[in-house]
């Protein structure tokens, strides 16, 4: 079991930090909803997103793990304005994985700018499908079958010229197979291969009142196969870049507690967590905070957060995003050092 005490450092992160970091991730998501539900009402739409790329990048920065928390934790338990919140998400990931298959800083630029507004085509009627029990309407499938085509017509009007970025948005549901090397494709062809397997976990984990989401390591699997294919490297980059229980995520332990995964390790498969729901199902006061490298406890499964059954309390939402955060800046201290 880990300690969860801050760092001793004057630069530690107080829980009024964190606070604002929450906030500031709140503020984005605020914003990108703003862009996309009233697009004309946007003083140069296309600024607007390349502003909204930079914030994101700039949290990101800050520290992936923290960022991963907090935008995971926003994918499975919130449908409200879900158009916004899987924008915020794919975009996430897309960051993520475009800087660990090395792409160039136009292409990631540009992979994120597709990711942020790849849906603006059916925006209204996103938000309606993940609220609804029932399957879609006949006049519901064909919105979403004319979507993208729609989306690259409105974002042409809205002013945004790149001829990339209007292609990625128009094909991210006709991507290349997944076994052709990245390298040989052109690079609208690289960057729509990437969207569209994020683009399909993002949707996989989120929620609907039609189905609970599923948990990640069962998207990863539905994207890669049973067994990952090593010739689909956006699969491999993004196994690698989340783990199969990224931060933000909820676990089962074989001690039979519920714990959220607080920050990934060298390895995949053994994360930090910390146990919020005990072996008789009651919320602990105080979690317990434990390395599953060391064999003890052992992760199970992933589970949906719908699993809890019960919200966890803000504040203890807080004090686990705060563990994660001071972790991530003592290990950024001790490189810095080193």
């Amino acid at each position: 079991m880990l300690s969860n005490t801050a760092p001793s450092d004057s630069g530690a992160l107080n829980e009024q930090g964190y606070e604002r970091l929450v906030s500031a991730w709140s503020d984005l998501e605020s914003s990108l909803q703003t862009a996309l539900h009233y697009p004309q009402q946007v003083n140069g739409f296309e600024q607007k997103i390349i502003d909204i790329r930079r914030w994101l990048n700039d949290l990101i920065a800050q520290d992936s793990d923290t960022a991963l928390y907090l935008m995971f934790q926003v994918a499975a338990t919130s449908t409200a304005g879900y158009s916004t919140s899987h924008a915020l998400v794919c975009a996430t990931l897309c960051q993520l994985v475009g800087q660990a298959l090395n792409l160039s800083d136009f292409e990631r630029k540009t992979l994120v700018h597709s990711a942020l507004t790849m849906n603006v085509g059916m925006t209204e009627q996103q938000d309606r499908l993940a609220i609804q029990a029932e399957r879609p309407s006949l006049a519901q499938e064909e919105i979403i079958k004319n979507h993208a085509t729609l989306g690259t017509q409105l974002l042409n009007q809205w002013g945004i010229k790149d001829p990339v970025w209007l292609q990625v948005v128009l094909e991210h549901h006709h991507p290349p197979v997944e076994t052709l090397p990245l390298a040989s494709l052109s690079v609208p062809q690289r960057l729509t291969r990437i969207l569209s397997s994020i683009d399909r976990y993002a949707a996989m984990i989120s929620p609907r009142k039609s189905r609970p989401g599923r948990t990640v390591a069962d998207s990863l699997r539905a994207i890669m196969g049973q067994r990952f294919d090593p010739r689909d490297e956006v699969g491999k980059a993004l196994a690698t870049m989340a783990g199969l229980y990224p931060p933000g995520t909820l676990v089962k332990l074989d001690t039979q507690e519920m714990a959220i995964v607080l920050r990934r390790s060298a390895e995949i498969n053994h994360p930090i967590v910390a146990g919020v729901i005990d072996a008789q199902g009651q919320a602990y006061d105080k979690p317990p905070v434990y390395l599953t490298s060391s064999g003890k406890p052992k992760i199970l499964s992933s589970l949906p957060w719908s699993a809890l059954g019960t919200s966890l309390s803000h504040r203890t939402l807080v004090s686990l995003g705060l563990f994660t955060a001071r972790q991530g800046m003592r290990q950024h201290s001790a490189t810095s050092r080193g």
